[in-house]
């Protein structure tokens, strides 16, 4: 049996291969029930957990606000014929909520508005955001900000098409929304489809979305996902259209302010779950859901960043969960600032495998080989649906950690946090450790 002080020799061959020094990762192996690790290296050093930090964020929101939770977006009219908004955080109020409110708007006796569309925020007070600043990606919906009355994510999905006889790439509009002009200047290639994504250029020129760079006919056809409005425009053009297609009739301006106190309620659109959100959020590593839940931990209202980080570090000295390295962002691991540390992660797993809440938390991780981003990992291993665990990318950092159930069915909690200018390279070494959990009798 491997001691707590070295890392098997799969493992460390993996890392020689890929040129990535022991001293840039972070490993810890410890059963769920006991009080002793497995394997322990450098497990106290803090690391940059990349979207792992959403453990974090999942498991503190599950206890502390409950799998039950929900959030409402409610609309309200005044005497002066104004439609209201007010929002919550709503993490998921997708295009087809957003329709169903807009229908219950319709059903209840609105049609004819005639003042404005007020959109009200003030559930979240937040800094302003550059979605530019992480990764010079400004288009791309991770980089989307926190937002009390989020809209479909803050994005709109094209589909390209590609027309093999004639050598083109058809850009078709899914999304809904005013006079959406699309600049489509897509080149079709015949070569493998590869990161299909990486070789496209997009920009907005003018209002116009710009689409220019090659795509592969090999592809088929794909969705493209952008976030290229500011979040009023965004609101506004999918509003106005939706609003006609349901027969209602609005020629007034959309702006941002509060609901008055003489406003009359109409109706209200409840989200789905906390649960049900968890388990997109870590299924599919949804940063901008993710955000929305960090921001709602705050018990105050405004939502701040320091009050939701605030809240999870009382929460974690309630349990008496010892984090002196942890440090909190915008808790979804798209930062360059959070850490946290192996001995940190284990802690905290250890834990949720004794709370109430473990079923929420366990089910919402991707599995081995099955689902979400491990779907196409660690197929037809000794690992394949027994390793529940949640991954990281960054650049310069890669990290997986989670629960790993081996072959004497005894449960394992995995914590591996490679942060390296070669961390890119490090999965094969991940892998190792996992198949190797996996096949311990």
């Amino acid at each position: 049996m491997a001691s707590a002080l070295e890392l098997p020799p799969e493992v460390l061959a993996a890392l020689k291969d890929a040129g990535i020094a022991t001293r840039n990762v972070s490993v810890l192996v410890q059963g769920v029930d006991s009080p002793q690790p497995l394997i322990r290296h450098n497990a106290r050093q803090a690391m940059n957990p990349a979207s792992v930090m959403k453990l974090v964020t999942t498991y503190t929101a599950l206890e502390l606000l409950g799998p039950a939770y929900t959030w409402k977006t409610e609309a309200f009219v005044d005497a002066a014929g104004n439609l209201y908004l007010r929002g919550s955080g709503d993490p998921r109020l997708g295009l087809e909520q957003f329709w169903l409110l807009l229908r219950q708007l319709r059903l209840r006796g609105v049609g004819d508005i005639a003042g404005d569309l007020v959109l009200d925020r003030s559930a979240f007070n937040v800094p302003p955001h550059d979605p530019a600043e992480f990764d010079h990606e400004p288009l791309r919906p991770y980089n989307a900000g926190p937002d009390a009355l989020l809209v479909n994510l803050k994005s709109i999905r094209l589909s390209l098409v590609p027309e093999t006889g004639r050598k083109a790439v058809t850009v078709i509009t899914d999304t809904p929304g005013d006079d959406v002009r699309i600049n489509n200047r897509l080149q079709a290639a015949d070569e493998a489809c590869g990161d299909w994504r990486e070789k496209l250029k997009v920009a907005v020129v003018d209002g116009a979305i710009d689409l220019s760079g090659i795509f592969p006919l090999a592809c088929g056809e794909k969705a493209l996902h952008l976030s290229p409005w500011a979040a009023d425009e965004q609101v506004e053009r999918l509003f106005r259209t939706l609003w006609r297609e349901l027969g209602g009739h609005f020629s007034g301006r959309v702006r941002v302010g509060v609901v008055p106190p003489n406003a009359r309620p109409v109706v209200a659109q409840e989200s789905p779950t906390l649960a049900e959100i968890v388990r997109e959020v870590n299924k599919y590593s949804n940063n901008v859901m993710a955000r929305q839940i960090f921001l709602s931990l705050d018990a105050e209202r405004p939502a701040t960043p320091d009050g939701a980080r605030r809240r999870v570090r009382a929460w974690l000295s309630g349990k008496g969960l010892t984090l002196p390295e942890l440090v909190l962002d915008n808790g979804s691991g798209l930062s360059r600032s959070e850490r946290i540390s192996a001995d940190g992660l284990g802690q905290l797993l250890r834990a949720a495998w004794e709370s109430p809440v473990m079923a929420e938390l366990v089910s919402s991780l991707p599995v081995a080989g099955v689902d979400g981003t491990l779907k196409k990992r660690l197929n037809g291993s000794t690992a394949t649906g027994r390793a529940h665990l949640k991954t990281g990318y960054l650049e310069g950092v890669r990290a997986i950690a989670g629960y790993v159930l081996d072959n004497s069915n005894r449960r394992w909690v995995v914590v591996f946090l490679i942060n390296d200018p070669r961390s890119r390279l490090g999965k094969p070494a991940m892998d190792a450790l996992l198949r190797w959990v996996a096949e311990r009798r």
